[in-house]
């Protein structure tokens, strides 16, 4: 029978292996650990063709803003019509030129026909009656200039008479009695001569009065007959300017009431462009300040001539007078693109206006190094933009080169590699 003897010095030796097992393992998973930790993590590579890339300059910077917008004509009539009617006739059709005097459309209303032939019989007989008037108080003048022609010469007569009667009377030849009934006569007669002459003043006014209000009266109806009479004109529409007839928004047999638009008259030589800016750069526009125009047939030069006090749908609308000849191809409601130059920024930092990011603002731009392909995001302080830079306020240096490009696809990374 076999016995097993304990041995106390083997027990030890297996735990020393043991614990110095369990030693060796954890030091190699403290190494691992640490070397796992030291890795730099892995940075996302990006073509470099697929991103848009710009560089930090420093000079003169032009702030512009840009809109879309339309030729208009400057000059744009709309006739209207100045009596209820009924459309005859439309001679004219839109697209065609016209003289002032063309007669676009035709309208025919009988009581405006009538009203003017009665304004006119009205007339000729105020005429005729302030001619019947005229003709009598002015036979009326001549018996009163007769009469005062006779009282004169009597006065005359009277006076002479007087003189002599004196002259006799100083030389004892005629009695006393006569001279005075002489001197009497003549005074009579002076005062009679004094009357008829005021009488002649009075009836000549009366008559200027007279005939004033019957003159009124003939106005009056004239007036009245030139009115029926331009009704009874209006409804042979005509252009009233030289240029293109645009539009006729009525059609024959249809009936219209005073103030309906029937026809709009331009002038396709003279334009101008409304050219909407978004309101928010709206602030600076200013008129007289000079501006573009692209046509997408030639650029005309421009001038800021009016702003609307408005806003609609988010933007103001700019009129800009137009300087120099038209391109080719330039009419009424062209579409067109307008850049309008408000200040020149002098020896400022600049570059071009990134995707994202609005005047006077802090965005996170990728900064490029140029040695390690790297491009890593930094804070950009921006300042005032224009259409295609912006202004640097601060973040980045003289010839840093940035990405413009979106770059909401690497929010998740710090850093990004530029490759190829």
């Amino acid at each position: 029978m076999t016995m097993d003897i304990a041995r106390p010095s083997r027990k030890k030796e297996i735990r020393r292996r043991r614990i110095l097992y369990g030693l060796a393992g954890a030091a190699g998973l403290i190494l691992i650990t640490f070397f796992v930790f030291s890795l730099e993590p892995a940075v996302r590579e990006v073509e470099r063709s697929s991103v848009w890339i710009g560089t930090v300059a420093r000079g003169e910077m032009l702030r512009k803003v840009r809109g879309s917008g339309t030729l208009v004509p400057e000059e744009i009539r709309w006739i209207a019509a100045e009596t209820n009617g009924q459309v005859e006739s439309i001679d004219v059709d839109p697209g065609a030129d016209v003289e002032p005097e063309t007669i676009i459309l035709e309208l025919s209303n009988p009581e405006v026909e009538q009203a003017a032939e009665d304004a006119k019989l009205k007339l000729r007989a105020a005429e005729a009656q302030y001619l019947d008037l005229k003709v009598r108080l002015e036979s009326q003048l001549l018996d009163q200039q007769a009469n005062l022609a006779r009282v004169r010469a009597d006065f005359e007569s009277a006076k002479l008479e007087a003189e002599a009667r004196q002259r006799l009377y100083a030389e004892g030849l005629a009695p006393e009695i006569e001279l005075k009934k002489a001197n009497l006569a003549a005074e009579q007669l002076t005062t009679r001569f004094e009357i008829e002459q005021q009488r002649m003043k009075k009836s000549a006014e009366s008559a200027d009065a007279q005939l004033a209000a019957e003159r009124a009266r003939v106005e009056q109806q004239r007036a009245l007959w030139e009115l029926r009479a331009r009704q009874l004109d209006s409804l042979r529409v005509r252009a009233g300017i030289a240029g293109v007839l645009q539009q006729v928004p009525v059609e024959e047999g249809q009936r219209v009431t005073p103030g309906i638009n029937l026809a709009r008259v331009a002038r396709p030589d003279k334009l101008k462009a409304e050219v909407r800016i978004n309101e928010t750069q709206a602030k600076d526009v200013q008129i007289g300040q000079t501006a573009e125009i692209d046509t997408r047939n030639g650029k005309i030069p421009g001038r800021v001539t009016r702003i609307d006090p408005a806003v609609q749908q988010g933007t103001v609308t700019v009129d800009v007078a137009l300087i120099g000849e038209l391109p080719k191809g330039a009419r009424p409601d062209l579409s067109v693109d307008g850049t309008i130059e408000l200040e020149r920024l002098e020896d400022v930092l600049y570059f071009q206006r990134p995707a994202y990011g609005q005047p006077d603002s802090t965005i996170g731009l990728f900064k490029i190094n140029s040695e390690t392909g790297r491009a890593c995001l930094t804070q950009v302080q921006l300042g005032r933009t224009s259409v295609n830079e912006v202004e640097l306020v601060g973040g980045l240096e003289q010839g840093d080169a940035v990405i413009l490009s979106d770059s909401s696809q690497w929010d998740d990374a710090n850093c990004i590699r530029l490759v190829g």
